[in-house]
């Protein structure tokens, strides 16, 4: 849009839409205490107290982040929240942060808030001169900590007020912090908008989680909408519709109310097996990042858990979880699955999750996502590897656990990995602790090397998993963080196929179990190519197993073998898209 229009005019604003589905509801625009910011001089017998006012709102803020800390150990917030706390914890603790502006009250004798937002605008400038995309994203977080201080010095403390707001709320923002929207929790609210954002920033994976539907990156929507406007947002078709008219209106309530029919007789389907027309049976299984997410698991009807994502006992916390920590964490779980398969990933930290107090992620790595991270961080840190596998063998005794490692590029890594879990057994059998001896152990595919070496894997691992979310950005040279090339990252792009095709066809030919565990799992539109390939095990999100079994309860597999393999072997986009159309006819 070039213009404002004005109060009452129908007009579209597009973005990205990063959680799916249909809300309609009344704007809730969130203020931003950087714009609210006035300049004023401090007498010198007034720079002291000034200071001591900015040092309060500092420490106030820290204590603010705590207590969120605390209220996400309570189960209050999905767990990704923990490591963006982290992030503005060290952020906030930063001389650059807390002692410049000090320096610049006394020097300027301005107000604490105008030395703040000051110092920010040299930080963002530094942020900006970055090469690494991911880093130089990390300047939203500066902004939106500065925002908490600022709040603190103007008495206006917390996140954005939304007083009596109703399920038919939408918030409407430039950009929103972890922080705030973990106290949105306790508020009912039915999307977001902002202008800023891509697929794995924050307001995305918040929406997510949530089960939201989320359209981002609108570049100017916080200027565009007005106050309690009406608002369609339409994250499936990334379009924000701003005061439909009423033909546009009745058409989206009758969209909506069809989905709500569509996830009320999806629910039927729970405890029904998952098997093709032609009698394939498909496995169906749960990602997660944390015990709490079981019950969710369960109710989905999964045939276990798929992925397990550890990491995240690492980021959404203080310090480093012990071994009887972890271990109580695993046992959890695999005891709350009573009896099905639990495949527990080892941490993958590095590149976008990284975590405060690890020596080898400390330093400023040039590119994260190429750099020291996943199995590589865990070989080079054998004693934190040797921890984690003890706690999960040691929960295997409680059920059926497998135990995965991500990022397989080599077949040293494996055999130094195998090395090292035969060092955890050793050790708990020093101990006298039991443990199942015959865990198996399988392999990620997530780099484009894996998979042209995927027979001396199949050698010596148990069963592997297809992460595609990182094998098509590694495939690709395309960073999933950053929107100016997002719209490139693309699961049907020629390469791709070949590859997840090489991958399902070797492990087939092997008799070793092969899953797709990344966003292609859960997108219902791939569900008969991925069958096509002659894939039967999938692990994606909870809330979307139910919707991709019905897609496989309507398939007969082996008609799909031909197209599947006419789009495996086809160049041409427009043809893939109508191979695909036909599979999904």
């Amino acid at each position: 849009m070039t213009a404002v229009p004005h109060a009452m005019s129908s007009f579209a604003l597009h973005g990205i839409g990063v959680s799916r589905g249909i809300a309609i509801g009344r704007a809730q625009l969130v203020s931003h205490a950087t714009l609210e910011v006035a300049h004023y001089t401090i007498p010198p017998s007034g720079v002291e107290a000034e200071i001591a006012r900015f040092d309060t709102a500092v420490r106030e803020t820290q204590q603010e982040l705590a207590s969120l800390h605390a209220s996400m150990k309570a189960g209050d917030a999905p767990a990704e929240f923990g490591a963006f706390l982290d992030v503005h914890w060290m952020i906030l603790s930063d001389p650059t942060l807390a002692e410049v502006p000090r320096r610049i009250v006394a020097e300027q004798r301005c107000n604490a808030e105008w030395a703040l937002t000051q110092q920010m605008g040299v930080l963002v400038e530094q942020f900006d001169q970055i090469e690494d995309p991911y880093l130089r994203e990390r300047k939203a977080d500066v902004v939106q900590v500065v925002e908490r201080v600022l709040k603190r010095l103007l008495g206006k403390p917390g996140p954005v007020g939304i007083p009596g707001a109703e399920a038919q709320t939408i918030l409407v923002a430039h950009d929103l912090s972890p922080a705030d929207v973990i106290q949105f929790k306790q508020h009912r609210f039915a999307a977001f908008i902002t202008d800023l954002g891509g697929v794995t920033s924050h307001t995305a994976i918040v929406a997510r989680s949530l089960n939201v539907p989320a359209v981002v990156a609108t570049h100017n929507g916080r200027q565009l909408i007005r106050e309690n406007e009406l608002l369609i947002v339409d994250g499936s078709n990334n379009v924000v519709i701003v005061n439909p008219d009423r033909s546009v209106l009745a058409e989206y309530r009758l969209k909506q109310g069809e989905l709500g029919l569509e996830r009320a007789k999806l629910k039927r389907l729970k405890t029904k097996p998952a098997m093709t027309i032609d009698g394939d049976e498909v496995e169906l299984s749960a990602n997660i990042e944390l015990p709490d997410d079981v019950p969710q698991t369960l109710e989905s009807g999964a045939n276990g858990i798929g992925l397990f994502r550890s990491e995240f006992l690492f980021l959404n916390r203080e310090g480093l979880p012990t071994e009887d920590e972890q271990f109580e964490a695993y046992r959890d779980v695999v005891q709350g699955m009573g009896g099905r398969p639990v495949t527990i990933r080892t941490f993958d930290l590095g590149a976008d999750k990284q975590k405060a107090g690890l020596d080898g992620l400390s330093r400023v790595a040039p590119n994260p996502a190429l750099g020291l991270r996943a199995v590589r961080f865990c070989l080079a840190e054998p004693r934190l590897f040797l921890t984690q596998l003890r706690a999960i063998l040691r929960a295997s005794q409680y059920g059926n656990v497998r135990i995965l490692i991500p990022m397989l590029a080599t077949v040293a890594e494996i055999d130094q990995t195998l090395v090292m879990i035969e060092q955890a057994k050793d050790s708990l059998r020093d101990r006298g602790v039991a443990f199942n001896a015959r865990v198996p152990v399988g392999g990620m595919i997530e780099v484009p090397a894996a998979v042209l070496a995927i027979t001396a894997f199949l050698a010596k691992l148990d069963f592997l998993s297809i992460g595609t979310n990182d094998l098509i950005q590694y495939t690709l040279a395309i960073d999933r963080s950053d929107d100016a090339v997002s719209h490139l990252y693309d699961p049907l792009h020629p390469a791709v196929l070949k590859l997840i095709s090489m991958a399902i066809v070797a492990a087939n030919r092997a008799k070793v179990p092969i899953a797709v565990c990344g966003e292609m799992a859960g997108e219902v539109r791939l569900t008969r190519l991925l069958l096509g390939l002659g894939l039967r095990s999938f692990s994606m999100h909870p809330a979307h197993i139910l919707a991709v079994k019905q897609r496989v309860l309507t398939t007969d597999a082996g008609a799909l073998k031909a197209i599947a393999l006419r789009m495996r072997r086809t160049d041409d986009p427009v043809r893939l898209a109508a191979l695909l159309d036909k599979l999904n006819a």
